[in-house]
């Protein structure tokens, strides 16, 4: 009788964008250009090859509840919180944690940040 690995997930890593919107006057991460941040990571993911099963899913999330550090991305199955300002900090995130599992550390969310 052969034996069996246990299955692996579909994906090795995703990562969410909060692309949550507050209508109500809050502050949420669309008011942060979030979408810009989820456009460029899913680019640069395909870009470098690293999208598809076994690789890396880029998601758009509602409200992952951490709001005052807004735009945030989390990655899974780290979850590895993450605040960026720009491309730069984008392209940092795939190129470092996304293709290499090092985490970024300055641009990491403080554990202690929430809505």
């Amino acid at each position: 009788m052969a034996a069996t690995a246990t299955p692996a997930g579909y994906y090795g890593r995703h990562i969410f964008f909060c692309l949550n919107d507050r209508k109500n006057g809050e502050d949420s991460c669309a008011h942060h250009d979030a979408q810009s941040g989820f456009d460029r990571c899913k680019s640069r993911v395909k870009q470098e090859g690293l999208s598809g099963p076994g690789k890396v899913r880029v998601n758009k999330a509602g409200c992952l509840d951490r709001c005052a550090g807004g735009p945030v991305a989390v990655v899974y199955p780290e979850a590895v919180w993450y605040t960026f300002v720009d491309a730069d900090d984008i392209d940092e995130i795939v190129e470092s944690h996304l293709k290499k599992g090092e985490v970024v550390e300055r641009l990491l969310l403080p554990p202690d940040v929430g809505r």
